[in-house]
């Protein structure tokens, strides 16, 4: 079984959202404010955490600042509609996908479940061989990324992205392929989160000899993972 934590301070709506889950056979904790929230994600064993953004107190970006400097939880944003300089912000500082309120409790379990999926939390069987791509080497039984030995600090989302691309290295991968394979949803209009996981994860690559970066843009086609 399972376990998510939702924080929010909308107590109704979290209410709704946890009973829902419960039936779907989740184990559910509620907080109603960020720094208890975020208390409790870092002292217990929690799958994924749910979180809005706008609370009053201890905001939903804080709440994820500190969650991200002490470990790789996945954390799924609630955010209002109108959010989007704050969805993006949570994206670059590691969010693995967001949803806008009001959000179906049964979107919200599907996102859930895509997203445990994709970190493997529900994968189950013989681990895969590693994937090497020039210097980067990446090992997905352990969701592990390295580049010339040196481990790189990928969130789930983006080590997901990552290994879509190196199993194309050389390649070009649609945004479409990108959002089905590495978040487990079909790409929406106006998603941004594909674009701001890979600027991420190229921060973190070395840079070629040239200064440019290893994922290339390949405008109205998608990203491509160069393979040296």
């Amino acid at each position: 079984m399972h376990h998510v934590l939702l924080i929010d301070d909308d107590q109704p709506l979290t209410a709704l959202f946890a009973d829902f889950l419960r039936q779907e056979g989740f184990r559910v904790s509620c907080r109603h404010d960020g720094a208890s929230g975020c208390e409790l994600a870092l002292r217990q064993q929690v799958d994924i955490v749910v979180l809005d953004i706008m609370m009053p107190g201890m905001d939903g970006i804080a709440v994820l600042r500190e969650l991200r400097a002490q470990g790789t939880v996945p954390v799924l944003m609630l955010s209002a509609r109108g959010d989007a300089v704050d969805r993006i912000l949570g994206l670059e500082l590691g969010a693995d996908d967001y949803v806008a309120k009001p959000c179906p409790p049964r979107e919200l379990s599907a996102r859930i479940k895509a997203i445990l999926r994709r970190t493997a939390v529900l994968q189950v069987g013989s681990p895969p061989a590693a994937m090497v791509v020039g210097s980067l080497t990446l090992q997905p039984e352990r969701r592990e990324a390295r580049w010339l030995d040196q481990p790189l600090s990928l969130t789930g989302i983006e080590y997901n992205l990552l290994e879509v691309l190196a199993r194309h290295a050389g390649r070009v991968v649609s945004k479409r392929q990108l959002s089905e394979q590495a978040l487990g949803r079909d790409l929406e209009r106006f998603d941004r989160s594909i674009d701001v996981h890979i600027s991420s994860i190229r921060q973190k690559l070395p840079r070629q000899a040239d200064g440019q970066s290893r994922i290339l843009t390949i405008r109205g086609m998608g990203y491509q993972l160069l393979k040296d």
